[in-house]
């Protein structure tokens, strides 16, 4: 959900420097295709480490997911799409945000989790549960202002607030597979341009034609 921080080898202890790896190998090669050995090389660390700390690849797939979810809570909570005092605001500052972190190369700006549920969602459930836990947990950080700005417009939408925030957060999934399938950066910060006039129009509807 956000770019990472380039790995260091030697920062941190050899599970981190495992679970840097995996987050950003998996990102590049998917994680069928990782190995062990692709892990260890990109972490500096030995096999043994590595089996030390994962006794199977579906763990280190449920880690990396819960270490996914815990920094990339951290970096979005101190974001600066919070600051605008009108809750509908800071959903369109969010929907901007995310886009401007759509750049460089693929595996900079796609959704770690995202990628692994697409492979494991029904080979490895474990690794599909924790993935969910953080895609699902971080939409309902936005939850509160999608309430907020519902309640200040006076709206009743058949909708809920949880309905918009995953739905956002299904644009920006879709919006990483279509750059991922294209090739194109451009093409997912096209989409997250749409959902951003979505958003518009169903807080902000025009006003229907006189000739209507």
């Amino acid at each position: 959900m956000t770019r990472p921080t380039k790995l260091n080898p030697e920062r941190g202890d050899a599970r981190t420097r495992l679970l840097e790896a995996a987050r950003d190998v998996i990102r590049r090669k998917g994680f069928n295709a990782t190995t062990v050995d692709d892990l260890c090389k990109a972490a500096g660390v030995t096999k043994g480490a590595y089996f030390h700390h994962f006794e199977t690849k579906e763990a280190l797939g449920v880690a990396a997911a819960q270490f996914w979810a815990e920094t990339t809570g951290a970096y979005f909570a101190d974001a600066p799409y919070h600051a605008p005092e009108d809750p509908l605001e800071r959903v369109r500052a969010y929907i901007a945000f995310r886009r401007a972190l759509i750049s460089g190369d693929l595996a900079e700006f796609t959704c770690l989790v995202g990628t692994m549920t697409q492979e494991a969602y029904a080979s490895h459930p474990a690794i599909r549960d924790a993935c969910a836990h953080s895609m699902l947990d971080h939409a309902a950080t936005l939850e509160p202002d999608i309430a907020l700005a519902i309640a200040a417009r006076g709206m009743e939408p058949e909708w809920t607030a949880t309905d918009l925030a995953r739905h956002i957060q299904a644009a920006i999934q879709g919006a990483f597979i279509l750059a991922k399938a294209t090739g194109d950066p451009a093409q997912a910060r096209s989409s997250l341009d749409h959902l951003a006039r979505y958003i518009d129009l169903l807080f902000d509807p025009a006003e229907p034609s006189k000739d209507q």
